[in-house]
C-alpha cells in the first residue's frame, strides 16, 4: 500500500514538471530578474550598473509623471475593480436563474466583449470629437450640447470614458467563475433553508450562496484586482484608434497609468532598470490589495 502511494505521488510530480518548468521559466525567473534589475541602471546596451535605491527614490521624488500615473491607477482601480466585481457576481446570479438554452445565449453575449479586441475602433467612433461621433450627434440632436465635446482629447473626459469602456470589457473570467460556482451549489440547501426560516432571495444569497462560493469569490477578486491595476492597453489603444495620440499617451498624462508609464520608460526611453523598479512597485501594490481583499472574503465566506 505504501509503495502504491509513493508511486502515485511520483506520477503526480512527473505530471507537474511541464507546468512547473514553464511557470519557473516565464513567471518566477522574470520576476526575480526584474527585482534585481530594479536596483540597477540598465539600458539594454551596456551591462547593468548597481545604483541601489536610486530608482525607487526617483520614482517618488523626481518623476511627476509617475505620481500622476499612480493617482490615475488608484482612481481607475478603486472604481472599476469593485463595480466590475459586483457586476460580474450580480449578472452571473441572474443568468444562473435562466433555463439552460437562454443561459448559454446570455453567457455568450456577456462574455464576448472581453475577447473583442476590435472594440477600440467602435468606441473611438462612439466618442469621436466631431459632430458625426455617435455620442456628440445624439447629444446635439436632443439639445444637450451645442457643439461637439472632445471626449478623447479633453482631460476632463478621457479617464471617465476609459473607465466606462473598461467596465464594458470586464465581464470575463470572473463572470464565468461565478456562474460555475452558482451551478455547483446543491439546490437542496435552499430547500432546507426555506424550512429553517429563510424567506427571501437576499437571505438565500447572503447565508447560503456566498458561503458556498468562497473559492470562486477569491478567484474572481484576484482576477479583477489584476485587471484593474494592470490596466493600460484600453487607454492606449482607444487614443491610437481615435487618432488623438499617436503613442497612446493622452494630453497632460490624463489617462496615463503605472503600466503605460512603465511601458513608455522601458520601450521608448530604454531605461529598463527604472522600468523594472516601477514594475516591482506595482507588483507589491497588487499583492497588498489582493491580501486585504482575500482576508475580507475569507472572513465573510467562512
Amino acid at each position: 500500500m505504501k509503495d502504491k502511494r509513493l508511486s502515485m505521488a511520483t506520477e503526480h510530480v512527473i505530471m507537474l514538471i511541464p507546468f512547473l518548468s514553464l511557470f519557473l521559466l516565464f513567471i518566477v525567473i522574470p520576476v526575480l530578474l526584474a527585482v534585481v534589475l530594479s536596483f540597477t541602471d540598465f539600458n539594454l546596451v551596456q551591462f547593468p550598473s548597481f545604483v541601489g535605491l536610486d530608482n525607487y527614490i526617483r520614482m517618488f521624488l523626481d518623476d511627476d509623471v509617475f505620481l500622476t500615473a499612480f493617482k490615475n491607477t488608484l482612481l481607475f482601480a478603486l472604481i472599476t475593480g469593485p463595480i466590475s466585481y459586483i457586476a460580474c457576481l450580480f449578472l452571473a446570479w441572474l443568468v444562473n436563474e435562466l433555463n439552460p438554452k437562454v443561459r448559454s445565449l446570455f453567457t455568450f453575449c456577456l462574455y464576448v466583449p472581453s475577447m473583442f479586441t476590435g472594440a477600440y475602433t467602435v468606441w473611438a467612433y462612439v466618442f469621436s470629437g466631431d459632430q458625426y461621433g455617435f455620442i456628440n450627434n445624439l447629444f446635439i440632436k436632443f439639445g444637450f450640447i451645442n457643439e461637439p465635446v472632445q471626449w478623447l482629447s479633453d482631460t476632463a473626459y478621457i479617464m471617465p470614458v476609459i473607465i466606462i469602456i473598461q467596465l464594458w470589457l470586464s465581464l470575463g473570467t470572473a463572470f464565468l467563475s461565478f456562474l460555475a460556482g452558482f451551478q455547483g451549489i446543491d439546490r437542496q440547501q435552499y430547500e432546507a433553508a426555506a424550512i429553517d426560516g429563510i424567506s427571501n432571495r437576499f437571505q438565500e444569497f447572503w447565508f447560503i450562496t456566498v458561503p458556498n462560493m468562497g473559492p470562486q469569490l477569491l478567484f474572481g477578486a484576484v482576477m479583477q484586482i489584476g485587471a484593474s491595476f494592470a490596466a493600460g492597453a484600453v487607454g492606449q489603444q482607444l487614443l491610437i484608434s481615435a487618432g488623438t495620440a499617436i503613442d497612446g499617451i493622452a494630453t497632460d498624462n490624463a489617462a496615463t497609468t503605472i503600466v503605460t508609464h512603465m511601458t513608455d520608460v522601458g520601450t521608448t526611453r530604454m531605461e529598463m532598470g527604472y522600468a523594472c523598479a516601477i514594475a516591482v512597485f506595482l507588483f507589491i501594490m497588487m499583492l497588498s490589495f489582493n491580501h486585504v481583499i482575500q482576508a475580507f472574503l475569507k472572513r465573510h465566506s467562512a
